[in-house]
C-alpha cells in the first residue's frame, strides 16, 4: 500500500497485512530539532500467514537508532533498512511479540507539514494520509487498527501544554525542567487518526451533556490572547454533538473532546480522535475580523470534523480508495447541518454553485476520476472535489431513491454493524439494500463510473386527451480509464407547473418507477406518461438537483420564468433564473468577442427584478438569485474554444443592464437592508447583509462611480460590509486614487491579524484583467507575504489561478509561466500545496487554442524539472495524458 514511491496502487490488489497490529505505546521526548520516537509494538501473525514472511513497516525520511524484538536488540542479519520500509524477518509463528522502535526526527525541518513538525514554536502532527509513517516505521495504512497509550516529554517552559488522543492518564514534573503527560485512547484506530500536540496555548473550556448524561469536556486551544475569537466555534462545536444525537443518534464517547487552532497546515482541519488540528482560519472569528461566510465555515467545517468521530474514525475505511465512504458520507451530514442552523435553500444553492463550479469542471478534464477510484500514484491527489462533494451527492441521492425512514433505518444499521471496522463502499451499500429490500447495484455505479451524466429531457402535450409525456434520455461522458459506461440510476424530483401555479399530480405516470415527486430514470432511454393534465403544464425538472447532472432541455424564457415565480421549490426557482441568465452571458460572449456591446433579454431583467423586489421571500435567497453565473459557469457552459477576456465583457455588460434597469430596486434595497443594532453572525443578519451588499455591487454598475462603494468602506462596522466594499472598489476601480487609499488603510488597520491580512491579497489577487499578474509579483515582495505558509500562499498564489480568469489567462501566456515557476518553487518544501496550486489548470484544454499552447507548454515546464515530488508529477501528467 506504499504510496510515497510513485508507484501506481490498484483496489483489486488488496489484501490485509501480514501481521495484526494489537496494541501501540508511544513515548515523545520533544525538541525542536531532534525529537526522539519510542514506538512498543504488539504483533502476532495472521491466521494462515506463511511462517517465512517478514514484517514489513513503512518509513519516510527518518533516522532509526534502535531496533528491539522483546527488548533485546535484533540481530543485522534479521532486518533491513531502506529509504520507505523497515524489513524484519525471523519472526515467531504464533506467539505475540513486541518491536521497539526508536526513531529521530526534526520537527522544525518539516516544511512538508506531514508527520509531526513544529510551527509558532508548537509541536503539532498530521498524519493523513500517510503521515505516521515521518514518525516511526509503521503498517501506516488505515486498515490496521489499535488502540493507543502515548507519552509525552517535553521542556515545561517552552511547552507546558502536552495533548494527544484519547483520555488524560495523568502527568507531572521530572526535575530537570521537563514534564511528562500520558494518555490512552481506548477505541481501537488507524495510525492516520493520531495526534499530538505541544506547546504554549491558550484556551477556551465549556461542558457538554450527552444524551446519556456523561458530562463532557470541551476545550480549544488557540494562541494567547485569541481566546475571545474561538467563542463562536465552541458554540458551533456544542451545536454539532446536539443535532448529532438527535437527527443520528450517535453520542459523543470518550470525557473529553480537544480542537487546537494553528497557522501553518495544509488543509481545513483533521478528525483526530478526540484531538482535531484546525487551520486557524476555522476557529478565529468576531465581527471585525471574520466575514459572515467565515462564520458559516467554522459552524460547518467544526461540524464536518466532530461528525468524523463516527463516520470515518468508530468507523474507518479498509483502505484509501474508499476514501468517500468518510468524506462524502461526513460532508453529506454537515450539509445538512448547516441547512438545519440556516436556510436549506440557500445552503442547497450554495453547495449546488459550488459543485458546478469545482466538481463539474473535475469530472469533464484530464483529472476525472469515480467517487471510489480503482488507481491512484499519490492518495494525497484524491481529496478531491469528487471524493468529497460528489460523494456527498451520492449520499444525498441514497436518501432520496429509499425516502427519508429507510435512510435512516440503513444508517442506523450502519452504525450497529460495522462499529470498530474498516469497510468498504459495498459494505455501506449493502446496509441501505437489507433495510429496503431494494437491488442496488445500478445504484452503485454512482461510486463506479467517473463523468457528469448528461440527461435530454424533451415533451409533448396532448391537449384533446391531457396526456403530458416526457422523454428522457441519458449519457455518461468517457474519461479517462473509463471509455464506455453503463446506464446510472438518476433519481430526478419533478414538478408539473399549471397555468395558475398550481401542481398538477404525479400520480398517474406510466414508463417508469415514480415515487412521490421522484422519477428514477434506469435505462438509457425512457418516456414517461401523465394522464389527467388538464392544461399544458411546465416542468420543472431537477428538483433540488436531486442528481447532479448536467441538464439539457430547451425551455422558453417564458416557462422558465414561471417557475421562477411559481414554484414552490425554491431551489428550482433560482434554477430557473440561473437558467434564465446563461443563454444571455454566452451570447454576449459572443458579442464582446466581436468587440460589441451586448445588451440584455427584457425577461432576464424582468425575473431578476421581480425576485429582488419580492419581500415574501428571505434576504439571503435574493442575494442569491440576483448572483449571475460566474464567468467560469460561462466558460463551462460554451465548453470549448474559450475567450476568457471575451466571457469577462460579456459578464460586465449584462450586469450594468441589470443595474440599470433595477436601479431604483436595488437603492432601496441598499436603504431596507441595514441591519441595526449590535453584530450578529445569525443567519436572519447575514442574509440581510448579503442581500444589502449585493445591492451595492449592482448600484456601482449602474453609476461607475467609486463613490458609494467608498462611503459604504467607511461607514462599516463589521468585516462582511467592510471587504464587500473593498472588493467592489478594487475589482471596478483598481487604479483610482480613492482604492489605492483604501487599500493602504485596510493594510494599516490589520497588518498584524494574518487571517484579515490573507483577504488583502485574495482581494488584490482576483482584480482582474492583464495587469493582475505584475499585481500579484509586487505584493509577492511585499513583507506581509509568506512563503511557507500555506494560507498566505494560497490566497495570492492560488487564488490567482483558481479565481482571475482575466488575470491568470493571459493571452501571451504569462500567467501560465508564473505559476509553473511558483510550482516548482514551492514543490521541494510542500509538495501537497504545489500539487492542488496545480489542479488551477485541469481545464487548459477548454481555451482557446493560443492560450491552449501556452498552457501546454508551461505544463511541459514542470514536466520536464529533474526532481519533482510524486503529488506534483502525478498532476502534470495526468494533465498532460488526459
Amino acid at each position: 500500500m506504499r504510496t510515497d514511491t510513485g508507484e501506481i496502487i490498484h483496489l483489486e490488489d488488496y489484501r490485509p497485512t501480514d501481521f495484526v497490529l494489537e496494541r501501540v505505546d508511544l513515548t515523545f521526548e520533544l525538541d525542536p530539532r531532534e525529537t526522539k520516537v519510542e514506538a512498543r509494538l504488539i504483533f502476532h501473525r495472521r491466521e494462515g500467514v506463511s511462517p517465512d514472511a517478514p514484517l514489513i513497516l513503512d518509513g519516510d525520511e527518518l533516522k532509526m537508532t534502535g531496533l528491539l524484538f522483546d527488548q533485546e536488540e535484533i540481530l543485522a542479519a534479521n532486518y533491513d533498512v531502506a529509504d520507505d520500509s523497515l524489513t524484519i524477518r525471523n519472526l515467531p509463528a504464533t506467539a505475540p511479540f513486541e518491536i521497539t522502535i526508536t526513531t529521530e526526527v526534526n520537527p522544525e525541518a518539516n516544511t512538508k507539514l506531514m508527520g509531526l513538525y513544529r510551527t509558532s514554536n508548537v509541536y503539532c502532527t498530521q498524519c493523513e494520509a500517510e503521515g505516521f509513517r515521518r514518525i516511526t516505521y509503521f503498517p501506516d495504512r488505515p486498515d490496521v487498527l489499535a488502540v493507543y497509550t502515548v507519552n509525552i516529554i517535553a521542556d515545561k517552559q517552552t511547552a507546558p501544554l502536552l495533548l494527544a488522543n484519547g483520555n488524560y492518564l495523568g502527568g507531572a514534573s521530572m526535575g530537570d525542567g521537563r514534564h511528562f503527560a500520558a494518555w490512552f485512547d481506548p477505541h481501537p484506530k488507524p495510525s492516520y487518526l493520531f495526534a499530538l500536540v505541544a506547546g504554549d496555548l491558550g484556551v477556551v473550556e465549556d461542558t457538554f451533556t450527552t444524551m446519556s448524561g456523561r458530562e463532557v469536556a470541551l476545550r480549544i486551544y488557540v494562541e494567547h490572547g485569541k481566546e475571545p475569537r474561538a467563542a463562536y466555534a465552541m458554540d458551533a462545536l456544542k451545536r454539532s454533538m446536539k443535532w448529532d444525537e438527535e437527527v443520528f443518534g450517535r453520542e459523543y464517547d470518550l470525557d473529553i473532546f480537544m480542537i487546537v487552532a494553528v497557522s501553518d497546515f495544509n488543509m481545513g482541519a483533521m478528525e483526530n480522535k478526540g484531538l482535531n488540528v484546525f487551520n486557524d482560519k476555522y476557529v478565529l472569528a468576531d465581527p471585525q475580523t471574520a466575514t459572515d461566510a467565515d462564520y458559516a465555515n467554522i459552524e460547518a467545517i467544526i461540524a464536518h470534523e466532530y461528525f468524523h468521530n463516527w463516520t470515518g474514525n468508530r468507523i474507518t475505511c479498509r483502505d484509501w480508495f474508499q476514501l468517500c465512504l468518510k468524506e462524502g458520507l461526513t460532508v453529506y451530514r454537515d450539509h445538512e447541518f448547516s441547512a438545519d442552523q440556516r436556510s436549506r435553500t440557500v445552503k442547497r444553492v450554495a453547495e449546488v454553485r459550488h459543485l458546478k463550479a469545482e466538481q463539474f469542471p473535475e469530472d469533464a478534464g484530464p483529472l476525472a476520476h469515480p467517487v471510489r477510484p480503482t488507481k491512484y500514484r499519490e492518495i494525497n491527489n484524491f481529496y478531491t472535489t469528487t471524493v468529497y462533494e460528489k460523494g456527498s451527492e451520492v449520499t444525498r441521492m441514497l436518501a432520496t431513491v429509499l425516502g427519508p425512514d429507510l435512510f435512516k433505518k440503513g444508517m442506523d444499521l450502519y452504525f450497529d454493524r460495522h462499529d470498530g471496522q474498516a469497510v468498504t463502499i459495498e459494505d455501506f451499500v449493502a446496509c441501505f439494500a437489507e433495510v429496503s429490500k431494494r437491488d442496488m447495484t445500478q445504484f452503485s455505479l454512482w461510486y463506479h463510473q467517473a463523468g457528469t451524466p448528461l440527461v435530454t429531457a424533451s415533451t409533448a402535450y396532448d391537449a384533446a386527451k391531457q396526456v403530458f409525456t416526457l422523454s428522457l434520455e441519458q449519457m455518461v461522458p468517457p474519461t479517462p480509464g473509463q471509455s464506455t459506461k453503463e446506464p446510472m440510476h438518476i433519481p430526478l424530483r419533478v414538478g408539473l407547473l399549471l397555468e395558475d401555479g398550481s401542481e398538477a399530480a404525479l400520480s398517474s405516470a406510466t414508463g417508469a418507477e415514480v415515487t412521490g415527486d421522484v422519477i428514477h430514470l434506469v435505462e438509457r432511454k425512457q418516456t414517461v406518461t401523465f394522464t389527467g393534465i388538464v392544461s399544458r403544464p411546465v416542468l420543472s425538472l431537477n428538483r433540488g438537483f436531486s442528481a447532479p447532472i448536467n441538464l439539457h432541455f430547451e425551455q422558453t424564457p417564458a416557462d422558465r420564468a414561471h417557475i421562477a415565480r411559481h414554484e414552490s421549490d425554491l431551489f428550482a426557482r433560482w434554477q430557473a433564473l440561473n437558467d434564465l441568465a446563461l443563454p444571455n452571458l454566452v451570447a454576449a460572449t459572443a458579442i464582446a468577442r466581436e468587440g460589441a456591446k451586448a445588451e440584455c433579454d427584457r425577461a432576464l431583467i424582468d425575473a431578476l427584478l421581480a425576485a429582488a423586489a419580492d419581500a415574501r421571500l428571505e434576504p439571503a435567497f435574493r442575494a442569491q438569485a440576483l448572483a449571475l453565473p460566474s464567468e467560469a459557469d460561462v466558460a463551462r457552459e460554451i465548453g470549448s474554444n474559450n475567450n476568457p477576456d471575451a466571457i469577462h465583457a460579456g459578464r460586465q455588460d449584462i450586469m450594468t443592464a441589470i443595474a440599470k434597469a433595477g436601479r431604483d430596486i436595488f437603492s432601496t434595497l441598499a436603504d431596507e437592508m441595514v441591519v441595526d443594532g449590535p453584530f450578529s453572525p445569525d443567519a436572519a443578519s447575514a442574509g440581510r447583509r448579503a442581500l444589502r451588499n449585493t445591492a451595492l455591487s449592482y448600484l456601482v454598475y449602474a453609476e461607475n462611480q467609486p463613490d458609494r462603494a467608498l462611503d459604504a468602506f467607511k461607514s462599516a462596522n463589521n468585516m462582511t460590509d467592510l471587504s464587500q466594499a473593498l472588493t467592489i472598489l478594487a475589482h471596478r476601480f483598481p487604479d483610482d486614487r480613492k482604492t489605492v487609499e483604501a487599500l493602504s488603510a485596510f493594510k494599516a488597520r490589520f497588518g498584524d491579524n494574518a487571517l484579515v491580512i490573507d483577504k488583502w491579497f485574495t482581494i488584490q489577487a482576483t482584480i482582474p484583467g492583464a495587469d493582475a499578474l505584475g499585481r500579484v509579483r509586487t505584493l509577492m515582495a511585499d513583507p506581509l507575504f509568506n512563503s511557507t505558509n500555506p494560507n498566505r500562499v494560497r490566497a495570492l498564489v492560488g487564488t490567482f489561478a483558481f479565481s482571475n480568469p482575466t488575470g491568470f489567462n493571459r493571452a501571451d501566456g504569462e500567467g501560465y509561466r508564473f505559476l509553473a515557476r511558483q510550482i516548482l518553487d514551492i514543490d521541494p518544501r510542500n509538495p501537497q500545496l504545489a500539487a492542488r496550486i496545480l489542479t488551477s489548470m485541469r481545464s487548459w484544454r477548454s481555451l482557446e487554442d493560443v492560450r491552449a499552447e501556452h498552457a501546454l507548454n508551461a505544463l511541459r515546464e514542470i514536466a520536464a524539472a529533474p526532481k519533482l515530488s510524486v503529488d506534483v508529477s502525478d498532476i502534470v501528467e495526468r494533465m498532460l495524458k488526459g
